[in-house]
């Protein structure tokens, strides 16, 4: 199995019962803009990561609060993330916060915020 350097992890708040395809919709919400942050700020990550074919990996988190104190832990490793926030145009309030994408980043720093997470 070939193992990837790079990584992007998306992080779904499962306490809003989404349906499957709104949490589609919000991952990959996550996975573009997480992308573009990485492409402007980390350009030699980003470009890692696209050449091993964008690893990505969804997780599941169980609270906004969750949510809040892994972006700190992210934030603490200088990782690129983006916080989702819904337009409330279908199953959610405008603005509510539904994920986060933490990455893309060297998968050793992923790894360290994300391990103890249950896959999505």
């Amino acid at each position: 199995m070939n193992e990837n350097n790079y990584k992007l992890a998306i992080l779904v708040r499962k306490d809003l019962k989404m349906g499957k395809g709104k949490i589609a919709v919000q991952a990959s919400h996550a996975s573009v803009m997480a992308s573009e942050v990485a492409r402007k700020n980390f350009k030699e990550w980003w470009k890692g990561w696209l050449s091993e074919g964008q690893c990505k990996i969804a997780l599941k988190i169980s609270s906004e609060s969750e949510l809040i104190k892994l972006k700190k832990e992210a934030d603490d490793f200088e990782i690129p993330t983006v916080i989702v926030q819904d337009k409330g145009l279908t199953q959610l309030d405008p603005g509510t916060t539904t994920c986060i994408g933490i990455g893309p980043a060297p998968t050793e720093f992923v790894d360290k915020i994300i391990k103890d997470l249950p896959l999505l």
